[in-house]
């Protein structure tokens, strides 16, 4: 019964139109650009799946699985500072699997009504992180190297779970965890949170795409866009004045979240 009423939300929003599908081209190619120069990406693509009128739950979904996408152009875009990390990632990455999995599983089962009520602080609270990450940058640079034995397995399991369940603002959790943890310089440090987001990614979308009725029609076009962000994103963030990016697209995420807020 669950799965058929979410079979025809989606059969209740028709099929996508070309402007529609463009949006969620540029979309996704932006949220992949903005990602890669350090930004929370989800504040992009998510307003854009709900846009198009996608409700809040199936967006989520359909965000998550379009992610993927992103991963081969990061992996491609880091390759320096990847190399030699095969051995760790292959340590930790079954840790992040598995809490993207209990994430993903956690959002499979919220009723949709209160996941509703849920995203405008979800959406607030990545916002809020995107304006403090200058801030958290600078002090994880000066932090020294090592820390708690648990902190490392406790803090990726934590973040991969909330990966699975929400995403947006979990990559500045994770590298912030490992920022403390390894020791590692911030340009290692990213190119390893994005390997690991990448198999945090994976796992929730086999996730939703065994247990929800994924809407391929918006998937697509957005993972289009994100594997075409990824790929020149490393070269055009450059260029994009980080700063200003970083507050527009943090305050239209805040004003996101209010007006989702105030009619939820």
């Amino acid at each position: 019964m669950v799965v058929r009423h979410r079979k025809a939300v989606i059969a209740d929003r028709g099929h996508m139109t070309g402007s529609q599908t463009v949006l969620l081209l540029g979309a996704g190619a932006a949220a992949a650009i903005v990602g890669s120069a350090g930004g929370t990406a989800s504040l992009i693509s998510y307003p854009a799946l709900l846009a198009v009128g996608i409700p809040p739950l199936p967006a989520t979904v359909t965000n998550s699985i379009a992610f993927v996408a992103a991963w081969p152009g990061s992996a491609l875009g880091s390759r320096p500072e990847l190399s030699g990390q095969a051995p760790w990632l292959r340590r930790w990455a079954p840790l992040t699997a598995a809490g993207s999995a209990v994430g993903a599983t956690l959002l499979i089962f919220t009723p949709a009504t209160i996941f509703d009520r849920i995203v405008p602080f979800l959406l607030a609270f990545a916002a809020i992180a995107l304006l403090l990450q200058p801030r958290i940058s600078a002090w994880l640079a000066g932090r020294p190297s090592g820390g708690s034995r648990l902190l490392l397995p406790g803090g990726l399991a934590i973040a991969s779970a909330y990966n699975g369940y929400w995403g947006a603002g979990s990559g500045i959790a994770i590298l912030t965890v490992l920022m403390i943890t390894t020791g590692q310089h911030i340009t290692r440090s990213n190119a390893l949170k994005n390997m690991l987001l990448g198999v945090a990614d994976v796992t929730c979308g086999v996730v939703y795409i065994m247990f929800w009725p994924v809407d391929w029609a918006a998937t697509a076009p957005m993972a289009v866009g994100m594997l075409a962000g990824s790929m020149i994103g490393p070269s055009l963030a450059r260029h994009i004045p980080a700063h200003g990016l970083r507050i527009i697209v943090a305050i239209a995420g805040l004003g996101l979240a209010i007006r989702l807020w105030a009619t939820s």
